[in-house]
Parts: structure tokens; C-alpha cells; sequence
């Protein structure tokens, strides 16, 4: 009870500050008009709101073990791309940003697929999305520390996410007209940066650097 009552008295303050910027949420009453659709990890810690600081309304946001989206196909996994269908096509966001994370357990299982195949019965089957991740990483870095491939593993996954939208075509065509953007992101939870690729250099670089202890501590 004592978890509900802390999510109880957490109502209660955004109660407050709804009733105390009715302005800004009479617009939200009206509808939403967000601009930027975040396809995340359920890892409760990558809450993409807070991540971002943004307010209610500025976020359409799409969260599934490991950040995947499927490829399209007829039997792609509805509750997906349904969203993602109506964050394009209805709500009309000018980007998608698919935001990864260091230590994700998804990507962690997707390395380990014996003991996923025996302690899943679902998990398994969606992170199959992601197998031809883990076989080229499992190739190309066969000689690193188990560590090392799920980093690898963690930042290719977020890459063949942002392939699989632009097998959808009304996410090519917006994308073809300059109309849509698409980022790759990733979160270190260990050093707190934030990595965007860069198609240009065809790698991750910081988007926003570490932050250190004494940073940390001015701050």
C-alpha cells in the first residue's frame, strides 16, 4: 500500500499544477499535437519524458523490451506498429527518435537465446526481431568479452529499428519528402551521456557528454 499511496500524493501535486497552468492544459484538453514520437525501451529506468524534460503533450511515446520496431510485414505485431502507424500518419510528427540504453536486459536476453528460449514464452519471440543483430555481432566481434557484444548489440539494434521504419511506406514517403526525421539515441546510464549516430560518420558520438563527479556534485 505504501507504493500506492506515494503514486496517490504523485497525482495529487500534478492535480495542483494542472489546475495552476489551466491555460497550457486547456490546449491539452482540446487534443494533442505532439511533434516527436520516442520508440523506448520499458526499462523503468529510460522514462523518455523525463529523460527529455518534456511536458505533458510534447511526447508521443511507443515502449517495448528493447526498443524494437518489426519490420512490415502482414504478421507484424500490431500493438507496434499500429501506434507508430497513428504517431505518423494521424498525429503527423516531423521525427522519430528511437532512444536505446546501456545494460538493456532485452538486448542481454537476445545474447543468451538458450536460456531465453527456456525462461520466455513471449520475450523470446519479440526479441527475434532483433537475431540478425545478434549474428552479426556474434561474427564481427566473436573475440570480445560478453560485455562488449551486448554494447554492440545494444547500439546495431537501435540502427536495424530505424531500417525496419523505412520498410513501411508511408514512413518512406514522408521521410523522401523532407516531411519526417529519423534519429538513433542512446543512453548511458552508467556515465549519463546521451549518443546520437551520425549517418554522416556512420557511428554514435555524443549528443550530450558525461557528467563527472564534480559536475555532478556543482550542480
Amino acid at each position: 500500500m505504501q507504493e500506492i499511496e506515494k503514486f496517490i500524493r504523485g497525482f495529487n501535486r500534478f492535480q495542483q499544477q494542472y489546475l495552476s497552468e489551466s491555460a497550457r492544459f486547456d490546449n491539452l484538453r482540446r487534443g494533442q499535437q505532439p511533434g516527436t514520437l520516442i520508440i523506448g525501451c520499458c526499462d523503468s529506468r529510460v522514462d523518455p519524458a523525463l529523460l527529455t524534460g518534456s511536458d505533458p503533450g510534447d511526447l508521443f511515446v511507443v515502449r517495448n523490451i528493447a526498443n524494437l520496431v518489426p519490420p512490415c510485414t502482414p504478421d507484424a505485431p500490431p500493438g507496434v506498429t499500429s501506434a507508430i502507424e497513428f504517431a505518423v500518419c494521424s498525429l503527423e510528427v516531423a521525427r522519430i527518435i528511437v532512444l536505446g540504453h546501456a545494460g538493456c536486459g532485452g538486448i542481454r536476453a537476445l545474447m543468451a537465446p538458450r536460456r531465453l528460449a527456456e525462461e520466455t514464452d513471449f520475450v523470446g519471440r519479440w526479441m527475434r526481431i532483433a537475431e540478425p543483430v545478434r549474428q552479426r555481432v556474434l561474427n564481427e566481434l566473436h573475440h570480445k568479452t560478453a560485455d562488449a557484444q551486448n554494447k554492440a548489440c545494444e547500439l546495431a539494434s537501435i540502427l536495424h529499428s530505424l531500417d525496419n521504419l523505412l520498410t513501411y511506406p508511408w514512413i518512406r514517403r514522408r521521410v523522401d519528402a523532407g516531411k519526417l526525421v529519423l534519429h538513433g539515441w542512446y543512453f548511458d546510464i552508467g556515465s549519463g551521456a546521451l549518443l546520437a549516430y551520425s549517418s554522416r560518420k556512420q557511428e554514435f558520438l555524443p549528443l550530450v557528454c558525461a557528467l563527472d563527479a564534480e559536475s555532478a556534485a556543482a550542480a
